[in-house]
């Protein structure tokens, strides 16, 4: 399997990948967001130092209570960070030889005015999509720059929430959603190795669909695509352990990551990248029977 990105191809299997998360936000539900860029580029540079594959930075917060920033604000944040993205790997080396480097740097939006103004800084690998591809521009947006496309399973419009959203059958739904738009993304030009799927947990999603897919995440290898949980420090781990302070979950996290990891995942989203870089360093050796 291979995650084509605009200059670089990604083979598995191999060790999952680890992607740090930058919020440029003052709203971020783990309390971690930062205005000052200055410290945004500190946040991502400590992260990549940690271990991680890749960054994910995002302008605004996905909470369904707060309402959305205004799209030229949210470029300007962005901006803010991609000009300088280069300070963040730069002098540094890799902490081991799995390490992928330079890392992959992904923007976290789904604003299709957005995203066709960042693309063309040819900085952005991936663009992490939580809006479900409703239709296709940011599919068309990514295909012209050569970029990879994360899908996320969800229903309805982002920064609204869904809490009574029900399903019968939560992972056959997914699969479901998955076929139609990975059809939906390749008709629109994009290359089907060039996308990355997210079951989306905790997004239209309550404390036992979240389990379930948790438990049977395998049924997504079907699909031959990179599978990225985003995992971190999520709500249903607070509900599992009765910790409302986000902060509290990594313990959970890690967790969770070995979970996913031995139902196939390959990349991980969280917020303590030292504490999942062990993880999955020692996991896989531990899989491979060696050291």
């Amino acid at each position: 399997m291979r995650l084509c990105l605009p200059e670089r191809v990604i083979e598995f299997p191999r060790r999952p990948l680890v992607m740090g998360i930058v919020n440029v936000n003052d709203d971020s539900f783990s309390g971690d967001g930062t205005l000052d860029f200055d410290q945004a580029i500190a946040q991502a540079r400590g992260q990549v130092e940690a271990g991680a594959d890749m960054i994910d930075v995002g302008a605004e917060s996905a909470r369904t209570n707060r309402s959305a920033v205004p799209m030229a604000e949210e470029v300007r944040r962005f901006f803010g960070f991609l000009d300088r993205w280069d300070e963040v790997w730069q002098g540094m080396e890799p902490r081991d030889q799995c390490q992928v480097w330079p890392p992959i740097l992904s923007a976290n939006t789904w604003r299709s005015e957005v995203v066709e103004q960042i693309l063309p800084s040819g900085k952005i690998e991936v663009l992490n999509d939580m809006g479900g591809l409703p239709n296709d521009r940011n599919a068309r947006l990514c295909a012209s720059h050569g970029s990879s496309l994360l899908l996320m399973h969800s229903v309805g419009e982002p920064k609204v929430p869904h809490f009574q959203q029900k399903w019968d059958d939560v992972m056959s739904e997914m699969e479901r959603f998955f076929e139609e738009k990975i059809r939906f993304a390749v008709d629109a030009g994009l290359r089907s190795d060039a996308l990355i799927l997210d079951p989306g947990i905790d997004f239209a999603k309550q404390r036992a669909d979240n389990l379930t897919v948790f438990s049977e995440l395998e049924r997504l290898q079907r699909f031959g695509r990179p599978v990225l949980v985003p995992l971190s420090r999520k709500t249903v781990i607070g509900e599992v352990l009765g910790i409302s302070d986000p902060s509290e979950r990594d313990a959970g996290t890690v967790a969770c990551v070995s979970a996913c990891m031995v139902r196939g995942a390959q990349i991980f989203r969280v917020h303590d990248v030292h504490a999942a870089w062990q993880t999955v360093k020692t996991l896989t050796a531990v899989l491979s029977n060696r050291v």
